[in-house]
C-alpha cells in the first residue's frame, strides 16, 4: 500500500538496474573457503561472500534495505515487511529483498507468510551451496536424506 501511495504522490521511480555479475569474485572466494582448514578461517571468507550476495543494485535499493534492517531492530514487523515489499516491488530480481522479508515474517512468528519468499527449492539450493562452501552456517538447516549421511 505504501508503495502505491509513493507512486501516486511522487515522481515515478527509475527502474532498478540488474544485479551485478559477481561470478568472478565469488569464484575466488569459493576457492578460498574450500582451502580453509578451520571454521574461523572460513567464517571470514563467508562474510565476504555475504557482502557480495547482499550488494544492492543501486542507491535506492540500498536505502530500502538499510531502512528495513533498521526497522527490523525495532521489531515493528508490519512496517519492516512493508519496507521489504517496497524493495521487492522496486527490484524484483534482487534476492535479498525476498530473503529479508521472509526473515521478518519468521521473526514475527508468521512462518506461513515466510514460505512464499523462500520457495526456491531451498534444500536443493543449500546442498549445491554446501558443495561450494562446506562451512556455511546454514548447513544446520539441511534436512537429512533418509538412509544417507549429510
Amino acid at each position: 500500500m505504501r508503495y502505491l501511495l509513493g507512486l501516486l504522490a511522487g515522481p515515478a521511480m527509475a527502474d532498478c538496474p540488474a544485479p551485478q555479475d559477481i561470478r568472478g569474485p565469488m569464484q575466488a572466494l569459493i576457492s578460498q573457503v574450500n582451502a580453509a582448514t578451520t571454521d574461523r578461517d572460513a567464517c571470514a571468507v563467508t562474510g565476504q561472500m555475504w557482502a557480495l550476495w547482499t550488494q544492492a543494485p543501486d542507491a535506492r535499493a540500498l536505502e530500502l534495505l538499510e531502512r528495513g534492517r533498521a526497522e527490523l531492530r525495532l521489531s515493528d514487523f508490519a512496517v519492516v515487511q512493508a519496507t521489504f515489499s517496497d524493495l521487492i516491488a522496486y527490484c524484483p530480481d534482487y534476492a535479498e529483498g525476498y530473503n529479508q522479508r521472509a526473515f521478518a515474517h519468521f521473526l514475527g512468528g508468521n512462518f506461513a507468510a515466510a514460505l512464499p519468499d523462500l520457495e526456491a527449492e531451498a534444500q536443493q539450493v543449500l546442498r549445491k551451496a554446501l558443495k561450494l562452501n562446506p562451512w556455511l552456517p546454514e548447513r544446520a538447516f539441511l534436512a537429512p536424506i533418509p538412509g544417507r549421511d549429510l
